[in-house]
């Protein structure tokens, strides 16, 4: 396994979600990692915010909570494979210390424990 394709695949991966929150949340300046859905505004700049708009609004809001919490949940797993990297610590099982699958790795590099202990 080619850990300098391993790290270049898990910062690929880190970019695209970072750039997906973007869309739709800004970064947390006082959380490492942490990541705040932006609430919607559909009318509320020209004073034409009616009850349905509002309604909309929160809808919309509601809806991109639980999308930030997976998008953040694994950029932050990313964030901690590549520490595991640069720390030598990379592919071992987090729970019983035995190395995680190759095949395992190379599908989901920033997996954390290995198949037996993750099931």
């Amino acid at each position: 396994m080619d850990k300098k394709i391993i790290k270049e695949k898990l910062e690929q991966e880190k970019k695209n979600l970072e750039e997906q929150l973007k869309t739709f949340a800004s970064k947390d300046p006082n959380l490492k990692g942490d990541w705040d859905s932006k609430y919607p505004n559909f009318g509320a700049e020209t004073g034409s915010a009616s009850l349905e708009t509002e309604a909309n609004e929160v809808e919309e809001y509601g809806s991109r909570l639980p999308v930030e919490f997976s998008l953040e949940t694994r950029a932050k797993d990313i964030s901690l494979a590549l520490e595991k990297l640069d720390k030598g610590t990379f592919g071992k099982c987090e729970k019983c210390g035995q190395n995680i699958e190759e095949d395992r790795l190379e599908v989901h590099p920033a997996a954390r424990f290995c198949l037996k202990c993750q099931s």
